[in-house]
């Protein structure tokens, strides 16, 4: 092996290294906004940071506040709420969903209405309830995002 090709080498590992390193350490930053005895926030939240979101968790005593700010109407509503990157992601979604909000300029949040039972969080054994994930557009109407039927 000549000495060039050592070289060349040695800086090809060094970029893999370097580009693994800051893949690693990008993790994508949620507020979580809950009531201190919901269970199953907690659980979402562990949802997340199975798929490497560092959640930044915060106790309220008042989600209808906190919900209104946000923009979350009554229709979308579900126990917790997070913001990422300014936008509101309402209930049970998926991190995948929440990882393609961050990438969707048209939506200013997403929502799973209610509580399904199978949803992440929401998980009982032997029960799972088909939902879908709303996109709310800047101009106020409903998109469907994604669809998890039950299998």
């Amino acid at each position: 092996m000549t000495a060039k090709s050592k070289v060349a080498r040695v800086a090809m590992l060094a970029a893999f290294f370097m580009t693994s390193a800051v893949n690693a350490t990008d993790a994508l930053t949620i507020e979580v906004h809950r009531d201190a005895n919901c269970g199953c926030c907690k659980k979402w939240i562990s949802h997340l940071e199975a798929n490497d979101f560092k959640v930044v968790d915060h106790i309220e005593s008042n989600m209808t506040a906190v919900k209104q700010g946000l923009g979350v109407s009554p229709r979308l509503a579900s126990c917790h709420t997070a913001v990422i990157d300014g936008k509101f992601v309402e209930g049970h979604v998926p991190a995948a969903q929440v990882i393609e909000l961050t990438k969707r300029d048209d939506l200013v949040g997403i929502a799973v209405p209610g509580m399904p039972a199978g949803s992440p969080g929401m998980e009982v054994d032997g029960v799972k309830h088909s939902y879908q994930v709303i996109g709310l557009t800047k101009a106020g109407t409903d998109q469907f995002v994604a669809e998890y039927p039950v299998k």
